[in-house]
């Protein structure tokens, strides 16, 4: 993983993701220091198209997010089967982005 500047307008500082064992570290270390479920990232291109992906045991629950945070898809995948996911394929792209996580202060 790397990072990248901020882009104009967001407050987020953007961090690339370059390895698909990347997810699991990311959504774990999400679910550690803001205390939700899952972790979203962003899917560079004219869509900007969002998805949370939470990590369990058994597979990946992916979800497909609208503009305003809304589910419109859900899928539970097998780790087998996430590998096919568009998410995956972004990531093999080049184009898998997710905002760095602050650390919550008590």
């Amino acid at each position: 993983m790397q990072s990248i500047a901020q882009s104009p307008g967001s407050p987020h500082r953007w961090l690339a993701v370059s390895a698909p064992e990347d997810i699991e570290f990311l959504v774990k270390e999400s679910e550690v220091l803001t205390g939700k479920p899952g972790r979203t990232f962003v899917i560079a291109g004219a869509d900007r198209l969002t998805y949370r992906v939470q990590w369990h045991a058994a597979g990946f629950k992916v979800e497909r997010l609208d503009a305003q945070g809304r589910t419109l898809n859900v899928q539970h995948l097998l780790p087998w089967e996430f590998v096919d996911h568009s998410v995956v394929e972004a990531l093999n792209a080049g184009q898998l982005f997710t905002a760095a996580i602050r650390r919550r202060h008590p």
